[in-house]
């Protein structure tokens, strides 16, 4: 079995693969610090707790851009299952190439992205990443990863606005049944959630446009994706665990050659 982890500002997301089915999903808040003791012992519960026997699992992933997480997360993962894990970065086998000044800019959660959308749903591809901030990243034909916008994300945006003002109260982030807001609540729900889509809608028809592309599938991810994917006509595709995916790709083109 493969073990994936995508190591994201908000959350750690984790899943198993067999094969090529996700047999279980997890998460962790990346917020708290955490020994490597403590990273392998929640690691190895969860595990067990999903029913999934530690022994079994020969290959982990790992995509971070949270780098203070990164030793102890290493640390108890060699620990606990006794594998050196594979973190997604410059040198690591991915099939994409990214041809643009700095290869290093780019992060190791979009390329996982990237390469889960090419391999899955072929090329020219555009991803659009809903998380903590909003990521739009698009592939061509070749596999070639040539532009990535990134955006605040949902909760970012509301928790600017709530840190921001004195009398707007923090409300639940869903689409309101119609723009037309009558009250503080729905006023501010309109504005993050449909104010997301006509950014989602414009940019994607922009970088489209000036990519010069006839054609292009459009795959939604992250957690607010599917909100927005269901509000448009610009997304094709909404598959969660694109990301995951991903990094499940990745580890078996890395197996043998760490």
């Amino acid at each position: 079995m493969i073990f994936v982890i995508d190591v994201g500002n908000t959350n750690i997301t984790m899943g198993v693969f067999k094969e090529n089915e996700l047999k279980a999903k997890f998460r962790l808040t990346t917020q708290i610090n955490r020994t490597s003791d403590e990273y392998g012992l929640y690691i190895a519960d969860l595990l067990n707790l999903k029913g999934i026997n530690k022994e079994s699992i020969d290959t982990v992933a790992i995509s971070s851009v949270v780098p203070r997480v990164n030793y102890s997360l290493n640390s108890g993962i060699r620990k606990y299952l006794g594998i050196i894990p594979i973190n997604i970065g410059v040198g690591t086998k991915t099939g994409i190439k990214i041809p643009i000044p700095n290869p290093k800019e780019v992060g190791a959660d979009r390329v996982a992205d990237a390469v889960g959308a090419y391999e899955i749903y072929g090329g020219p591809v555009l991803v659009a990443d809903f998380g903590t901030a909003n990521k739009y990243d698009l592939i061509t034909e070749d596999g070639s990863l040539i532009a990535a916008v990134t955006c605040p994300g949902l909760k970012m945006s509301a928790n600017a606005m709530w840190a921001g003002t004195a009398k707007l109260p923090e409300v639940e982030i869903v689409l309101p049944d119609t723009i037309l807001a009558k009250d503080t609540v729905t006023s501010i729900q309109a504005g993050l959630l449909f104010g997301c889509i006509g950014q989602t809608e414009y940019i994607i028809k922009r970088m489209i446009k000036e990519a010069e592309l006839d054609k292009c599938t459009v795959v939604a991810t992250g957690g607010l994706g599917r909100v927005i994917a269901d509000n448009t006509d610009v997304i094709d595709i909404y598959d969660p665990d694109l990301l995951l995916k991903g990094l499940k790709i990745i580890a078996d083109k890395n197996k043998n050659i760490r």
